[in-house]
């Protein structure tokens, strides 16, 4: 019965989305009784996802593997959290996760329609079209509610997609993956990234309407801002928590590995980054009109191939879990939107070409102008080089290797000119910017900044990379502090005290000190990944019961193995020491393991760290046996700089998103 529920229920969501799109779409050029027509669908498709994903997890919850989803992604043993995560862990889960928040962001928009609004009919009849690709994907090709009709010893061994055909139940389920069930971090993560890829379809849907509706100006802009900007905080955290995730659980040394799949979300965010840089130059002198629909356009497409990568198996990653029918039909989705958006584009353009043009490339349009280009380049670097190899394949048979190397050398001097310009935006004028002025504003940033840098050599660090890095993001952080004591010292003037005068710079213009906040979190992030990546040194010892070595200024202790029966899984690990330099004081006891799970022929190896103001101590398991192991020790220069540079850039876009803008009593240009 969960299998018939959940499947009428996709069924119902389909039926809504058709709907949707259909009255949508029809009331596009006159809105005419948007709010009254669009209702009932709304609340099908809104209520035939929730519905479904309920099905899904209730069925998880009461183990009922008469499901094959089910059964082939969960046991009786996988603890709770890692069951109510199974619900988006694989295929068929992720495909209903992200159908479920394209109905709730449909939801969302509908309460922001009145009658007569054309142009959000028209964006709510967009995202119906979207859910409506989603489902029928979920009826066909990605069913979650396939039944088990033959039963393995463990698992499920045929299905069929029909939900009254005689099921079977096998005595337990293969559990999840591996690797999806080693960290905590899975029931998060996800989650987080999809929220960010589905909430880029509102200014997406926005922007068509607008272009369906021969509309020009600023209108889908101010009403996409806060679901921009939102969107863009759950890409940011989703990619910081993957990275943790990546450094806590995979055991490789690190926390990004320019994996394809890796890429594949951060290409979609370096747009998003771009799209709301510019759109704040529409927004203030309406220019890059036809830019800002284009960057919208490719934003929401790149999430589309993000999943593509994900889910069709074309790619080798880590995190290509699964791969199904659905990828040809996520592939043909992909083509229709880029061709069907571009081509109404290239229909519409005339429209929003006409834009004023930027007067001075010194001044603050002509910082934005720089930086929406580098990330724009950056972006399309790294796509080539994730499409490359497939590409490749695709035409000789030959899969070329584009590695680490090659990111690295593009992603450099792109990353040093973003900083700069980072630090240089906020305190140019807007229009033309004298000389005199842009001097005045730079002289003492640059000299904190150059500061810091001669602190860096006379410490000892060489690596000049990681020196310019850390200067330039020390110049965004005083070029930050300079601005925001400028404004204080002006409003206490009135008397008011340097508290209050504080609160009211940042309440008369919350979005903007919302951005200059995600800049310093940028620049704390800076900071951490220059020095973990130029200072970081990694050795490799082995050991024996009792025996210390000296490490990079610790000294390592084999404590001895350990075994642990958990009931999803064997850990078997080692007890490591790390002992200051005299190895007189224990510091912390560590205890990197390899996690066998049941069902799964391949461990997991699980490093374990030890976290201080000045670096991690990172060990993992490399080779050797449970009496003389072979370990590897990394030590991470203030690896946690960059976990915290990742909070702050993500808190500075919620604060532009919950703060409401009041009237400015600061010019933005003091």
């Amino acid at each position: 019965m969960i299998a018939l529920g959940g499947f009428l229920s996709l069924v119902v969501a389909a039926v809504g989305a058709a709907w949707l799109t259909v009255a949508g779409l029809r009331r596009v050029t006159t809105g005419e009784g948007a709010s009254d027509a669009l209702r009932l669908p709304v609340r099908l498709l809104l209520g035939g996802g929730i519905a479904a994903m309920g099905f899904l997890e209730l069925g998880i919850v009461l183990h009922d593997y008469s499901i094959e989803y089910i059964a082939s992604n969960t046991a009786t043993e996988t603890p709770f959290i890692f069951l109510l995560a199974s619900g988006w862990a694989a295929l068929e889960g992720s495909v209903l996760l992200w159908g479920l928040l394209v109905t709730v962001f449909a939801w969302l928009v509908y309460r922001t329609v009145s009658n007569g609004d054309g142009l959000g009919a028209g964006a709510l009849g967009i995202i119906g079209a979207v859910a409506l690709f989603w489902f029928g994907a979920m009826i066909t090709v990605a069913n979650p509610f396939r039944v088990c009709t033959a039963a393995a010893e463990v698992g499920c061994q045929a299905s069929s997609w029909f939900p009254l055909a005689s099921s079977v139940a096998p005595l337990n389920g293969l559990g999840p993956n591996a690797l999806l069930q080693n960290h905590i971090l899975m029931a998060i993560h996800p989650p987080m990234l999809y929220l960010g890829f589905v909430g880029m379809t509102a200014p997406f849907a926005f922007a068509i309407s607008a272009l369906l509706r021969g509309e020009s100006g600023n209108g889908w802009l101010e009403r996409t801002r806060r679901w921009s900007v939102l969107a863009w905080v759950f890409l940011t955290i989703g990619l910081i928590l993957g990275g943790w995730w990546s450094y806590e659980v995979l055991g490789w040394g690190g926390y990004w590995a320019w994996d394809p799949v890796e890429n594949g979300t951060l290409i979609p965010w370096l747009a998003a980054t771009a799209f709301i840089h510019s759109s704040v130059i529409q927004r203030r002198r309406g220019m890059l009109q036809a830019w800002n629909i284009v960057l919208v356009i490719a934003t929401f497409s790149l999430t589309i191939l993000a999943t593509f990568l994900t889910r069709s198996g074309v790619v080798f990653s880590v995190h290509a879990f699964s791969q199904s029918g659905i990828g040809p039909a996520i592939l043909i989705f992909l083509a229709f939107i880029v061709l069907g958006s571009f081509a109404l584009f290239a229909f519409r353009a005339h429209l929003v070409a006409q834009a004023p043009r930027v007067e001075s490339l010194v001044s603050r349009e002509g910082v934005f102008l720089l930086n929406n280009l580098l990330l724009a380049v950056w972006g399309l670097a790294i796509l080539l080089g994730t499409l490359a190899p497939t590409v490749m394949e695709a035409i000789n048979g030959n899969r070329v290797t584009v590695g680490r190397p090659f990111y690295d050398r593009i992603t450099l001097p792109i990353v040093l000119v973003l900083l700069l310009a980072i630090g240089v935006g906020p305190i140019m004028p807007y229009r033309v910017a004298s000389m005199k002025v842009v001097w005045t504003r730079l002289r003492s940033p640059m000299t904190a900044a150059l500061i810091v840098g001669a602190g860096l050599v006379v410490i000892g660090v060489r690596s000049v990379p990681t020196i310019i890095a850390i200067i330039l993001s020390s110049f965004i952080a005083a070029a930050i502090t300079r601005l925001l004591w400028t404004r204080i010292s002006q409003v206490a003037k009135t008397g008011i005290g340097m508290w209050g005068s504080f609160v009211r710079v940042v309440k008369n213009e919350p979005g903007f000190w919302g951005g200059q906040l995600s800049h310093l979190g940028v620049a704390i992030m800076a900071i951490g990944i220059a020095a973990t990546t130029g200072l970081a040194s990694q050795s490799t010892i082995e050991l024996r019961v009792g025996e210390s070595v000296p490490v990079e200024g610790y000294c390592i202790t084999y404590d001895g193995p350990f075994e642990r029966q958990d009931p999803h899984r064997v850990v078997r690990g080692i007890e490591v020491g790390i002992l200051d330099a005299s190895c007189s004081t224990r510091l912390k006891t560590l205890a990197p393991s390899t996690n066998v799970y049941k069902n799964s022929a391949t461990p997991i190896g699980t490093p374990s760290v030890y976290t201080t103001i000045v670096e991690d101590v990172y060990v993992r398991i490399s080779a050797g046996s449970a009496e003389n192991p072979v370990i590897d020790v990394f030590v991470f220069p203030v690896m946690w700089m960059v976990w915290l540079g990742g909070g702050v850039t993500s808190l500075g876009g919620v604060l532009s998103v919950v703060s409401r803008r009041s009237k400015r009593k600061v010019p933005i240009d003091a």
